[in-house]
């Protein structure tokens, strides 16, 4: 039986949410092994003028615990 443990991140990209998302998993792998998956709670976005500037995400990230 495995147990899993659920960590809640927060991580932006000026390009997209997906590049956030990314960014979020490569950075919380530094310091946490077997990441299984991720789950996308909640989006949103920067913007300045008219243009959006930064793209955010809260993320619940699931990983094995040994």
């Amino acid at each position: 039986m495995a147990v899993m443990k659920v960590i809640e991140v927060l991580a932006n990209s000026e390009k997209s949410w997906e590049d956030a998302t990314k960014k979020a998993v490569k950075q919380a792998a530094k310091s946490v092994n077997n990441i299984k998956s991720v789950f996308v709670q909640s989006q949103s976005a920067v913007v300045n003028g008219n243009d959006v500037t930064e793209f955010r995400v809260n993320l619940k990230i699931t990983f094995e615990v040994n």
